[in-house]
């Protein structure tokens, strides 16, 4: 009896850990910045626990995905011209493939904030698909690491760059390509990379001067923000943040089914999460809001499901997380983090986080604990509850663009410079 109550415990605990073994998109298996994994590091430096630590060329900003053994992350030269994918052993923190996949002639504008390989992977048993947005976008099979199919013709002026990552929807390849000239969503036969369907922004852009002339400032149409398909009355819904707008899709078919507009901001950054019936989602630049939506409805549906909204210190960046009842968001600017009542909107505390420097990365919570790195190299820890506790501050050599993976009791850090393993 003992030796069988050792092996159900055995058996429970290796089904639990193989189930946050794996960190596929952008924000993890939910695409909302959570993990089950426990025991992972709260302290840590370059000389404490550093499992290993890979210098990676280029000038990137894309997160790592994981899956199996290995770790993938895209690159790319400062000037844009060499577009490229490196797969890293997980274990060793070795590199077992370093591929250029495309070579730019002549690169498209790039703010010098953002980089040429800013969009996150995604990453499923056998394929990986990689995108740089309008450039080009490949899928590559992780045994071989074999090119499978690319696409190199999907066009978008992305003005100061692309940002918004690909994400995995059954059959599907989803991705949002919203710039100056063209803004839509389009899905893609993951097999073969052929377009399924294809879906134009549906917004009157109404943009005019005040004396009545066409405004044509690329930032009032981009946008930056990664999709998330959720499930409602038990129906999948594409939750998608856009400049001026927010919309739902149907993600079998691409068909919009309502949207949420506000005119007064622009550029869509940060990614939609869901929870108790609703949809959290940031209007944008310019000192946007956080919006609390009922899902359901058609046309804009402004008037009647808009639950709260919440105006001040509301990331353009950082994307919220969600951990049970309380919603924590991070204002990029100096690091002021808000934990509000999810369903209502209240605001529990804002405080400042320790030591100084601004923040591009999304905060993930796991165990009880929020991580918070910043673009000086300083990771944060925090208690997630209805108090402000620091548990932690750390600090490694370059700052922190990318947001952070958990797989297994580690974090996978990618600094300005190289990718970190750490754990206890």
């Amino acid at each position: 009896m003992k030796l069988f109550s050792t092996l159900a415990a055995f058996a429970l605990a290796a089904s639990a850990a193989l189930a946050e073994d794996n960190w596929p998109q952008f924000r993890g298996p939910t695409g909302q910045g959570t993990s089950d994994a426990k025991r992972l590091p709260v302290k840590w430096s370059e000389t404490e626990h550093v499992k290993w630590k890979t210098p990676i060329h280029g000038k990137a900003w894309s997160s790592p995905v994981i899956w199996g053994k290995q770790v993938w992350l895209s690159t790319a030269t400062e000037d844009g011209r060499e577009l490229s994918a490196i797969c890293v052993d997980r274990d060793s923190g070795k590199i077992l493939s370093d591929q250029k996949l495309f070579q730019i002639a002549a690169p498209q504008y790039a703010d010098r904030f953002n980089s040429y390989g800013s969009p996150t992977p995604v990453i499923e048993d056998g394929r990986v698909y990689i995108t740089f947005g309008s450039p080009g976008t490949a899928c590559l099979d992780t045994k071989t690491f074999k090119v499978l199919w690319q696409r190199t013709d999907l066009e978008c002026n992305h003005w100061r760059g692309a940002g918004s990552s690909p994400i995995l929807w059954k059959n599907f390849l989803i991705m949002h390509f919203d710039g100056a000239d063209h803004q839509y969503v389009i899905a893609l036969d993951k097999a073969t990379g052929k377009t399924a369907w294809k879906t134009d922004r549906s917004i009157d852009w109404q943009d005019l001067t005040p004396q009545g002339k066409p405004l044509r400032d690329g930032d009032m149409r981009k946008g930056f923000s990664t999709p998330l398909v959720i499930e409602h009355e038990g129906k999948p819904l594409l939750i998608s943040s856009a400049s001026k707008a927010t919309y739902c899709y149907d993600p079998a078919t691409g068909k919009e089914l309502w949207r949420i507009e506000d005119r007064k901001f622009h550029s869509g950054t940060v990614r939609p999460i869901y929870g108790h019936g609703l949809i959290f989602a940031t209007t944008g630049l310019g000192k946007g809001e956080l919006w609390a939506i009922k899902p359901g409805g058609s046309g804009i549906v402004n008037d009647t499901h808009v639950a709260w909204r919440v105006a001040r210190n509301v990331p353009n960046r950082p994307s919220p997380v969600l951990v049970g009842e309380w919603l924590f968001m991070l204002n990029q600017d100096g690091g002021i983090v808000t934990c509000l009542e999810a369903k209502n909107g209240n605001v529990i505390w804002s405080e400042r986080l320790p030591g100084l420097g601004n923040y591009s990365a999304s905060p993930v919570f796991a165990d009880g604990h929020l991580y918070f790195s910043n673009e000086n190299g300083q990771t944060t820890v925090l208690e997630a509850g209805p108090a402000f506790k620091v548990l932690a501050e750390n600090k490694l050599a370059d700052g922190f663009m990318a947001t952070p993976a958990v797989a297994g009791q580690a974090l996978y850090l990618r600094s300005k410079a190289a990718l970190y393993r750490i754990e206890d």
